[in-house]
């Protein structure tokens, strides 16, 4: 079973449009390309097998009790200062996962997920 990736709204949503034409413009940065290289490989994973080894895949407990509903992290990248990982729900349909955040691994161990915004569900990346 495949899995339609959607974009959380406004967070993700902007932030993958912003993204996306300053690449297909040519005007983004080496970093910029790396980081959209990063979220579209995590996007092909998630998309096959959101439990795929390279994603490390887990559930975020702290975030599942604010938010009501099981929010998990995956991995872009590990063993790099800063790591990025992306955060997602399953739904809001049966066959689709909706990235929430993208936020750089938290160093702060006692409260690490406290500053973490999560965006709301909505839109497919196929409509971007």
């Amino acid at each position: 079973m495949e899995f339609e990736i959607r974009l959380g709204v406004p967070e993700m949503l902007n932030f993958w449009n912003n993204l996306s034409s300053k690449v297909n413009d040519g005007l983004a940065t080496k970093e910029e390309t790396k980081l959209f290289n990063k979220l579209l490989k995590a996007f092909r994973l998630l998309k096959s097998n959101p439990r795929h080894p390279s994603l490390n895949s887990h559930e975020i407990s702290q975030l599942t009790s604010r938010y009501g509903i099981k929010v998990f992290e995956s991995y872009l990248e590990n063993h790099t200062p800063g790591a990025e990982r992306i955060f997602w729900v399953y739904g809001p349909t049966k066959q689709s996962i909706t990235v929430i955040a993208l936020e750089p691994h938290p160093n702060d161990k006692s409260n690490a997920y406290s500053k973490i915004k999560l965006s709301s569900f909505h839109l497919s990346i196929n409509d971007c």
